[in-house]
């Protein structure tokens, strides 16, 4: 009787081993490490600012840019700046400004690029006191080379008349705007 409950109890012992064996096979301590992946919210504001007004000057001295935005947001995660309103006065070092505005914008992390959201608006008046009115619904600005570019409807209003097409490159600098296709355009003579 002595033997068998040791036999039972060896049975037992050995079978709660396999069983102990199996589990720890199948159940890894390194799976307990693995810590659960934490969901970004790409969409999480890390600071803003209500009425912004920025100002940047050349290294000569003379003003490159006056900004206005009634809401400037940073997202935490890309780096990309969101602005409400974007109002920009685009000095070049010049007298007369571009005026770029629309009604929101994205700044790229490093501020090289800007893309103009919804009713964009690309004005100036130069020393003869004419003005050019470029529109279209979304356009991509580079300030540091003074470029623009846009593959949406655009309308140039200026010099007595006003020309269409789709698509834009915009040399600001040279105040040169090459239409990609579908040009047309209407103008006085004088």
């Amino acid at each position: 009787m002595f033997s068998k409950k040791i036999r039972n109890i060896a049975l037992f012992s050995v079978i709660a081993a396999l069983l102990a064996a199996v589990g720890y096979w199948n159940i890894s301590p390194e799976t307990f490490l693995d810590q659960p992946v934490a969901t970004v919210d790409n969409r999480a504001i890390d600071y803003y600012a209500i009425n912004a007004h920025s100002v940047q000057y050349l290294p000569n001295g003379k003003l490159q840019y006056e900004m206005t935005a009634d809401k400037v947001e940073h997202l935490e995660a890309s780096e990309i700046t969101l602005l409400t309103t974007p109002d920009l006065q685009m000095y070049r070092g010049t007298t007369y400004p571009w005026h770029v505005q629309s009604t929101r914008g994205e700044v790229n992390p490093d501020g090289s690029e800007v893309e103009l959201i919804d009713a964009v608006r690309v004005a100036r008046t130069d020393e003869q006191n004419r003005t050019m009115i470029i529109t279209s619904s979304r356009m991509t600005v580079f300030p540091q080379k003074q470029y623009a570019q846009t593959e949406q409807d655009v309308r140039i209003d200026g010099a007595g008349g006003w020309t269409t097409g789709k698509g834009m490159k915009a040399y600001l600098k040279d105040g040169r705007m090459d239409l990609l296709s579908n040009v047309r355009g209407q103008y006085e003579a004088r």
